[in-house]
């Protein structure tokens, strides 16, 4: 196992995560402890021993059953991560009650690791407004030993990512981002690597094969993974891209099955750091799969729209619905925007087109996007 230091721990650089935990009958609620146990115990005896859960997970059940397993091992075997849920922002102002809660859940005494859970368009002005408290409790709960070590997760913007550690930088020890081939441009995840590596605070990665899309290729992907890299699997690529960026400490994987663990462990047992080379033709790669409109963002559209709309930014939540099928990550840009800059605000006037280098049929596509999203 290939380890990292991070302040005074050494940190295996391959983190067990337990959103994807095996269940019972396809039933979210109903983890297979028995399950869950070989794979941990594999997992510990082989070198891995960062584990990471959240209030969240699996209706709830994640911090549960992770308690109960991780109290048959000795607790300096493992460190345990968690996070305050504050994706649901009616969990606001309620800091105080959900912690002590999972203390309970996870059967210890501290939390390792603890995050400030997915800062995001949808929750960013709870988590800034002082009325709440949410990091300034957090913080008290460090002080007193029960966090020993603070950061926090994101799936925001740069500018909202930014706003959050403007804020909050000098006390977070540690910054979880989606990180990926495909989302190092695609949701500009490269901005948030640079500031966070300018900065000397180290990234943890989430969805390293983003929700599984990244260990299915396509025919054609995958002759193009073997251009590369021949005799790479897609998701020893995948690893291989982020244990090769500045800055990444731990990676996170939603362990599922054993075979999962046993494939993930051994990929992480050696380092075979990606060239620049292969860098480059990867993320050309990402890209190719990503743009279903190759828009370059020379916002000239934006100039002549007369409804003010973000068109690159419309674009580029079109391209992602294109590929995902829409998910969070859509859901959450346009429920923060006001209706107004909506793509079905765009009234089809043709002004963006007259303007546009790369002969985009702006109109077209706003049209099929609200389609899409029906």
């Amino acid at each position: 196992m290939i380890y990292k230091n991070f302040k005074e721990l050494r940190i295996s650089t391959l983190g067990f995560g337990t959103m994807r935990l095996p269940t019972i009958d396809g039933d979210n609620s109903k983890i297979d402890e028995g399950r869950v146990y070989e794979m941990v115990e594999y997992a510990i005896n082989n070198g891995v021993n960062y584990f990471d859960t959240a209030w969240g997970y699996h209706m709830g059940q994640s911090e549960i059953v992770m308690g109960k397993v991780l109290s048959r091992f000795p607790r300096e075997k493992y460190y345990l991560a968690t996070k305050f849920p504050g994706y649901d922002v009616n969990n606001m102002g309620k800091v105080r009650e959900i912690f002590q809660r999972q203390l309970e859940k996870c059967q210890v005494d501290y939390f390792d690791f603890y995050l400030v859970h997915n800062v995001c368009e949808a929750n960013i002005e709870y988590y800034l407004d002082p009325q709440y408290q949410t990091v300034e409790y957090l913080l008290e709960m460090k002080r007193q030993g029960k966090i020993k070590h603070l950061g926090f997760s994101t799936h925001a913007d740069f500018n909202n990512f930014k706003r959050f550690m403007d804020k909050y930088k000098e006390h977070m020890e540690f910054c979880q981002i989606q990180l990926n081939y495909l989302d190092y441009d695609f949701q500009n995840a490269r901005a948030k690597v640079e500031y966070l590596n300018e900065r000397n605070i180290p990234i943890w990665v989430m969805e390293p094969i983003r929700g599984g899309r990244l260990a299915k290729l396509s025919e054609g992907e995958q002759g193009k993974i073997n251009q590369i890299r021949p005799g790479a699997s897609p998701v020893e690529m995948a690893f291989r891209f982020v244990q090769s960026v500045d800055g990444v400490l731990v990676t996170l994987f939603g362990m599922s099955d054993m075979e999962q663990v046993k494939e993930n462990i051994s990929t992480f047992s050696k380092k075979a750091p990606l060239d620049k080379a292969e860098m480059d033709a990867l993320l050309s790669l990402g890209y190719e799969m990503t743009m279903s409109v190759q828009c370059t963002a020379c916002r000239y559209c934006t100039e002549y729209c007369p409804e003010g709309l973000d068109i690159p930014l419309l674009i580029s939540l079109y391209n992602e619905q294109v590929f995902s099928g829409g998910g969070f990550v859509v859901s959450m840009r346009l429920g923060s925007m006001d209706k107004t800059q909506h793509p079905s605000a765009c009234i089809a006037c043709g002004a963006c087109m007259s303007v546009c280098p790369q002969n985009i049929k702006i109109p077209e596509i706003f049209k099929d996007f609200v389609e899409r999203r029906k």
